[in-house]
């Protein structure tokens, strides 16, 4: 019922160059788990056991008396043995090789998934310290061996970040995560392959494309179809998955991304599905526009013989001249042969233009709305992926704002705990945090800066560790604390200093005070008084 409904929904006929139809997104022909089983039989990595499983399926035996059997091949029961029942596989709800070509052909969409991985993981990656390297920092009461401590620290993040470097010969980890998250956001699914040396650590982090990948059926791994070799990938920390494809004895491991849908619990859904007819319409919009450029650019005309008739020739010579000599060339001349005048009747040859005002583009408003449309379900503001005008820069600040909070730390907390299942197998001291959209200025930050640890809410080193330099001595002191300190001391200095400056003021007042301070002054008249 479900196909009979799809049949019956319009259509459009796939053309070179489409970017959208209904059709593409549901078609199969390009998936390469649809191969016959036959075909998946021959491919690269699929075991003996899994060809001689995929036989019998194939094969329906039809037998007789004691032993007799027929031999024949019915091809009526190897209909609907695809690569998906051979492997145990879930078929994703959409092409995700046509979900992938689509974030090239739309520039709207192209430039929102660009947005949300610049600023989900291109910002880059920090490691911090874990809340039990904190604690234990806390109970340290010497300040040498504190500072012991974090040079030790320092030294360990170095280590580590040289470590993550090396997990990858041809990508660097920043790499690796925006091609996963750029999977994400246009396939709605992205995987982290993780590989282990002989003795079971880490030695590997890698991306692997999500259009070729499927999820198995019992959720126990993955299987992979890329140049007709078939690859298993068990889920990270399952080890002791065994391989049902190949037979691998040591399997890598993969950490899969997945957009959540209510539609599908085994694939991920991106969020441009939801404005699929945004983009339709702006294909056909554009469209619309070539073929006015590429037809009508040269504006029509009437033409108009009075007092004689034009030859078949000279017919076609004017019908080739507009259609080849004339469109797309600025500046041309066409000579008409005319017939010789008669008495009362005067020959002329005359090109009425139909059309010959500036025509302009079509559909602005609804390519405009349909713009809107597909930022909305990316949940972009527009100031992120093209210039407005007229726009104001507190409404700008208020978009980037919401689309941090709501848009880019949900996800990066995502992709944190997912990556740090693999930085706790090495290390439990430090942990990664992706890098925050920052909306204010560095004089602000300092600012803040200034005020917790005035207050005493941070000490120095913690900044500086936020900054990603070194501590310094005396750093793990609440400046705070040490201020109220201070501040005691100036206010007991202050109260000694006024005291004295008291005494002396009421010295030089006294000195300086009138006679009724003291003895009778002579009247006028008396002269001065002598003892």
């Amino acid at each position: 019922m479900m196909r009979e409904a799809e049949e019956e929904l319009p259509t459009v006929e796939v053309s070179l160059g489409s970017v959208y139809t209904k059709k593409a997104l549901m078609d199969e022909t390009d998936d390469p788990f649809m191969a016959s089983g036959d075909s998946v039989r021959k491919m690269a990595g699929v075991s003996p056991a899994l060809k001689r499983k995929s036989s019998r399926e194939m094969t329906k035996l039809h037998t007789g008396i004691d032993g007799a059997a027929s031999k024949k091949m019915d091809t009526n029961e190897t209909v609907g043995i695809t690569g998906y029942s051979l492997f145990d596989v879930i078929q994703p709800p959409y092409n995700l090789d046509y979900l992938a070509k689509l974030n090239e052909l739309s520039a709207p969409h192209y430039a929102a998934v660009k947005a949300k991985v610049a600023n989900i993981v291109g910002l880059g990656y920090e490691l911090v310290e874990t809340p039990k390297t904190k604690e234990k920092l806390d109970k340290i009461t010497s300040e040498e061996d504190t500072q012991k401590a974090r040079r030790k620290l320092t030294r360990l993040k170095e280590e580590l970040l040289n470590w993550i470097d090396e997990c990858n010969d041809d990508d660097e980890f920043m790499e690796t995560l925006i091609k996963i998250w750029t999977d994400y956001e246009t396939t709605g699914n992205g995987f982290l392959e993780v590989g282990r040396k002989v003795n079971g650590d880490i030695g590997y982090l890698g991306h692997v494309p999500s259009t070729g990948m499927r999820v198995r059926r019992r959720r126990d791994g993955f299987v992979q179809i890329l140049s007709n070799k078939a690859v298993f990938f068990r889920n990270f920390g399952y080890r002791r998955t065994t391989d049902p494809v190949g037979k691998d004895p040591r399997p890598n491991e993969v950490i899969h991304f997945k957009k959540y849908s209510p539609t599908n619990n085994f694939y991920g859904v991106p969020d441009i599905i939801a404005a699929q007819q945004a983009i339709a319409g702006n294909e056909f919009s554009s469209r619309f526009n070539l073929d006015y450029f590429e037809n009508k650019a040269v504006p029509r005309y009437v033409v108009v013989v009075k007092g004689g008739s034009l030859s078949i020739t000279a017919q076609r010579n004017i019908l080739e001249f507009f259609q080849t000599d004339l469109k797309g060339k600025n500046h041309r001349t066409l000579f008409v042969p005319l017939p010789a005048d008669e008495e009362g009747r005067k020959a002329s040859f005359e090109m009425k233009p139909v059309e010959s005002g500036t025509q302009d583009a079509s559909f602005m408003n609804y390519s405009r709305s349909n713009l809107r449309d597909i930022l909305m379900a990316h949940r972009v503001p527009v100031g992120k992926v093209t210039q407005v005008e007229g726009a104001s820069l507190a409404a700008s600040r208020d978009a980037d704002k919401t689309f941090k909070e709501q848009v880019c730390r949900p996800e990066q907390k995502i992709a944190e705990k997912k990556l740090n299942k693999v930085f706790r197998e090495v290390t439990d001291i430090f942990e990664l945090k992706l890098s925050e959209l920052t909306l204010t200025d560095e004089d602000t930050i300092s600012k803040i800066d200034e005020r917790y640890l005035r207050w005493g809410v941070m000490v120095p080193n913690e900044i500086r560790a936020r900054w990603g330099w070194t501590g310094i001595k005396d750093g793990d002191k609440g400046v705070g604390m040490m201020q109220q300190s201070e501040a005691a001391n100036q206010a007991k200095a202050e109260i000694a200093a006024q005291a004295n400056a008291a005494r002396t003021r009421d010295a030089e007042r006294s000195a300086g005070a009138t006679d009724s301070a003291g003895e009778g002054r002579a009247t006028q008249g008396d002269g001065r008084t002598t003892g």
